[in-house]
């Protein structure tokens, strides 16, 4: 039976090692034609390596599926361009970007540095933009020129970054950046054929080994389902990234094990509202009673206790 992706031109970034990986092995077992990027470098952003992606095409190409290694630096803007154009000229085409690429330089914010910040932020937040940017312009010369598309994007966010978590505010501040940019270019491309989303997964990998992410959990048996396998953020990326999911755009999606949930953005809480400009003076007794109406922050499972 032919898979839910067959013949589906697939970029998945920093797919070498990780949650990537899985994604890139899903897709090909689906039917897609993969283009595996990955710079190999360690967590916090520094060295490079051609190995992980081969790896992983060799699997795949293992598996009698087609992919290809790339090792743009998807944050370089003439990178990126050089990324979709690989998909392009290698598969003649281009139906979905999976933008996964990241590192950490986790510290408390006192303790932070001005590199440690700006290194974040470029390789998670530019190293989104630019690709769907590439891709978008791509997809838009297509319709303008009256072909059709079914083209995807699926980014990845973080619980940290729409939640909160200590010690990673420039992490967090990408993250949240790339929720939001989600739902601005869902508004914005679906008129060209491209629905955009976003998981907030949760997995044990290189990136989340040191915060202690499932240290916690009960000792599991072998036959036993690993909930924290980065291989069980797979199946819902590659749902979306098929043509089962046109409906589907502008949402991001908490991932974890077999437990899927759909994140709900900011929304208007208690209102107070006098119909003319406040004094500062006043606010003292109005402030605190609303804030005392207003539901908690959620926690980093998403939820409110």
């Amino acid at each position: 039976m032919a898979g839910i992706c067959e013949g589906r031109v697939v970029i998945v970034t920093g797919a070498g090692r990780g949650i990537g990986r899985g994604h890139a092995i899903e897709f090909a077992r689906q039917g897609a034609k993969v283009v595996v990027n990955d710079l190999g470098a360690e967590v916090d952003g520094t060295g490079s390596s051609e190995g992980p992606a081969g790896e992983v095409v060799e699997e795949i190409r293992a598996m009698g599926a087609e992919a290809v290694a790339n090792g743009e630096d998807v944050s370089d803007w003439e990178g990126a361009k050089r990324l979709v154009g690989t998909a392009v000229d290698t598969f003649g085409g281009l139906d979905v970007v999976v933008n996964n690429a990241g590192i950490l330089r986790d510290r408390m914010l006192v303790n932070m540095t001005d590199v440690e910040f700006d290194s974040v932020i470029r390789v998670h937040l530019r190293g989104t933009f630019a690709p769907m940017r590439w891709a978008a312009e791509y997809w838009r010369e297509r319709a303008k020129a009256g072909e059709t598309n079914d083209a995807r994007i699926i980014n990845t966010t973080s619980p940290s970054g729409i939640y909160g978590n200590v010690g990673q505010a420039n992490y967090g501040a990408a993250k949240a950046g790339i929720a939001s940019m989600t739902v601005i270019a869902a508004m914005e491309l679906g008129r060209y054929g491209i629905t955009v989303n976003a998981i907030a997964p949760a997995a044990l990998t290189r990136m989340t080994e040191n915060l202690g992410f499932g240290q916690d959990a009960p000792e599991r048996k072998p036959e036993e389902f690993d909930r924290n396998d980065p291989d069980n953020i797979a199946p819902l990326v590659v749902w979306l990234g098929s043509t089962e999911s046109a409906g589907i755009t502008g949402r991001v999606f908490n991932v974890h094990g077999g437990h899927i949930s759909v994140a709900e953005g900011w929304v208007e809480g208690p209102v107070a509202d006098k119909d003319d400009r406040w004094d500062s003076a006043e606010l003292g007794g109005v402030i605190p009673a609303l804030v005392a109406k207003a539901a908690p922050n959620a926690n980093m499972l998403g939820r409110r206790t």
